[in-house]
């Protein structure tokens, strides 16, 4: 009873420590290196997606760790193309597919640490398919 009080303690305090962290980056209060000292360790990023072209109340985000993959439905797809494009948004490889052409802006943005660099990315996409076909899984809120 003993052991299993102590890792309840121990999950409990690195999901506080988490919630915290992703709490105060979605906010803006705490640079991404601050949050290190919350707990986080590893690759991990604290994504979100915003719906509009303005300042929007439809955001959602998701707090992605890479060791093991966890926080959204393809966290694994999105720590394995993150892995290969060494933590850089930009550098994962554009898929070819024929998006619609109809305007749905969604802005997407993420802060973080990826191999013990600092990484802030933030592009506003025509709409979702554009958005998936520029950063493959890394941003699939939704699935």
């Amino acid at each position: 009873m003993k052991h299993h009080m102590k890792n309840y303690k121990k999950a409990t305090l690195l999901r506080g420590a988490l919630l915290t962290a992703a709490l105060l980056l979605g906010a803006g209060q705490v640079p991404a290196h601050a949050a290190a000292r919350h707990g986080l360790q590893g690759d991990w990023l604290y994504l979100t997606v915003t719906r509009g072209d303005g300042r929007s109340s439809d955001t959602r985000g998701t707090l992605l760790l890479c060791d093991p993959p966890q926080g959204h439905a393809r966290a694994a797809e999105a720590c394995a193309e993150l892995g290969a494009a060494d933590g850089d948004i930009d550098a994962i490889p554009a898929k070819s597919v024929f998006c619609p052409m109809i305007y749905a802006p969604v802005t997407a943005h993420a802060r973080g640490e990826w191999n013990g660099h600092q990484v802030d990315y933030t592009r506003t996409f025509s709409n979702r398919c554009s958005m998936a076909a520029r950063t493959g899984d890394v941003f699939a809120l939704d699935t």
